[in-house]
């Protein structure tokens, strides 16, 4: 098993900065794929950000590209997000995940994941 704990969510202006980590625990002895989903209250959980488990691929919804940047440290076993620019609209929580098996679809794609953490709030007040 493979736990996910995020941290650093929190409430922001707009404009300003917030960066989220995540830290993975238990059976971490491959390195995986990593990804950011937010949910926002009444919406499905989207997609934010993903890197390849060797972190030369990174890809990003266009909602947050030019804004937010992920990062990764597989000797640390964990994921960053660092977010600027920040809008009322990204208001949500915000999950870590990560998977081990082969992808069957994308990056993107929330069914490529199989380990969620508990989510972190972000809130950005206009």
């Amino acid at each position: 098993q493979v736990q996910l704990e995020e941290s650093g969510g929190g409430l922001v202006q707009a404009g300003g900065s917030l960066s989220l980590s995540c830290v993975a625990s238990g059976r971490t002895s491959r390195t995986s794929r990593m990804g950011w989903f937010r949910q926002a209250p009444g919406k499905e959980r989207e997609f934010v950000a993903a890197t390849s488990s060797s972190g030369g691929t990174k890809i990003y919804a266009d909602s947050v590209k030019g804004r937010f940047t992920i990062s990764r440290n597989n000797a640390k076993n964990t994921v960053s997000l660092q977010m600027n620019s920040l809008k009322a609209e990204d208001t949500a929580i915000y999950y870590c995940a990560a998977s081990y098996s082969v992808i069957r679809y994308s990056l993107s794609d929330t069914r490529d994941y199989d380990y969620w953490g508990q989510g972190t709030q972000v809130t950005v007040s206009s």
